[in-house]
């Protein structure tokens, strides 16, 4: 249980350091060699330094905002809006954890879609959102 709340503690910060633009911190939860893979696009970085230099060339504005983290152990995924040039893009990071650092990182991406009017008597907003009709 200590291991979890260390761990959860560094996901935090990781998140925290990419809000700040701390390119150090943000990427001192990786492992060395660590990977990093984007399936919708098939790239994969491999090693920390790799990692941190294609995050380190983005040219957007980026603003991180965690909705979720769950998990234990050696799995543990975050749920964020990553808003690039103020345009939200949310985002799913599962993070494997060996040795106390991540070893193998997956995001996935997903823009903004609105919701068809058919389905509308049966959603509620999310907490501190409204609804975007399609």
């Amino acid at each position: 249980m200590a291991m979890d709340a260390e761990t959860r503690a560094a996901i935090e910060e990781h998140w925290r350091a990419s809000e700040r633009g701390d390119t150090e911190a943000e990427h001192a939860i990786y492992d060395p060699e660590a990977i990093l893979d984007y399936p919708q696009s098939g790239e994969r970085f491999r090693g920390r330094a790799t990692i941190a230099a294609q995050r380190g060339g983005h040219p957007a504005e980026r603003h991180f905002t965690v909705l979720r983290i769950s998990g234990g152990g050696g799995l543990w995924v975050s749920e964020c809006v990553i808003t690039y040039d103020g345009v939200p893009s949310y985002s799913v990071s599962i993070m494997e954890f060996a040795g106390g650092m991540v070893v193998h990182e997956t995001q996935y991406f997903g823009e903004a879609f609105g919701s068809p009017e058919w389905r509308a008597a049966l959603a509620e907003a999310m907490p501190g959102r409204s609804i975007e009709r399609a």
